[in-house]
């Protein structure tokens, strides 16, 4: 059923996948892309993510382009699309790929050594493992999460993560043999085919986040800390330095709320220190 539904329905247009059905399955995409697009789709829709996921691939098309340039130009190029603290752990990872030059592709330990780059947790390193090196890897998300509660825990109030799992290692697709050197198993066609899948539950309506045992209400953005981050440093890379400004973006009702966010914001690195305007 996943895999009719993705021949005839699947997003096979996304900006960072390859024409799946047509990619060779050894083929190794280009893991610094498929990273891009990971960070970015956390916690953010894919109709958000494509024009900057575009934009951003046009402006530092490899690591190395992104680890030569500052903080600040990430962050302009970034504005707009939330969680600011992701553009610099992508920065901050890029850095790392360009010093290390590592051929991860070569690597039999190819998860853990993604996940000691920083910004990238069990869930990244997995999606970069099967998506840019077509690894067999087991992992979730929140389309995955809908797909499979749907079928297999139709009834179930809180599901876990670990129960998950369980049925995606036995739904993998396998490679056709595991001693055959360079045999590739269907792992970026699936997980992108389960997606899909998931993500068309949801459009239909069926969404089980709240049965999740992972689900966390999210916070309204406005009159909240994130909106508070994201208007500072949406003034900060316009050149507005001034503490003052900066703390009375929204007013004085806000202002202990932005001097929080300014704080914390210098703390995190991604504003250098300012000064006081009197």
């Amino acid at each position: 059923m996943v895999w009719a539904h993705y021949k005839k329905y699947g997003r096979h247009n996304l900006p960072w996948r390859p024409p799946t059905l047509k990619l060779r399955r050894d083929k190794t995409l280009d893991p610094y892309c498929v990273l891009v697009s990971e960070i970015m789709l956390q916690q953010t829709q894919v109709e958000r993510v494509i024009p900057f996921y575009k934009n951003f691939i046009k402006q530092f098309p490899t690591a190395k382009k992104l680890a030569a340039v500052s903080l600040s130009e990430v962050l302009k190029s970034w504005q707009g699309l939330g969680y600011n603290r992701r553009a610099k752990m992508l920065h901050q990872a890029a850095k790392s790929l360009a010093v290390a030059r590592l051929n991860l592709a070569t690597k039999s330990n190819l998860v853990s050594e993604l996940e000691k780059l920083p910004g990238v947790g069990p869930y990244t390193a997995r999606a970069v493992a099967a998506f840019a090196y077509n690894e067999d890897v087991v992992f979730v998300e929140t389309n995955i999460r809908t797909a499979i509660i749907h079928h297999f825990f139709p009834k179930k109030k809180k599901v876990s993560d670990k129960e998950i799992e369980k049925i995606l290692i036995q739904a993998l697709p396998r490679r056709k043999s595991l001693l055959r050197q360079g045999s590739a198993g269907r792992a970026r066609e699936w997980y992108s085919a389960l997606m899909d899948y998931g993500a068309y539950l949801k459009r239909s309506g069926i969404s089980y986040n709240t049965r999740s045992k992972k689900y966390v209400k999210q916070q309204k953005f406005s009159g909240s800390l994130r909106e508070a981050r994201g208007a500072i440093l949406r003034e900060f890379t316009k050149g507005v330095t001034s503490r003052t400004r900066l703390v009375n973006i929204f007013g004085p009702s806000r202002r202990v709320q932005m001097k929080e966010a300014l704080e914390a914001l210098i703390a995190e690195g991604l504003v250098s220190p300012v000064r006081d305007v009197h």
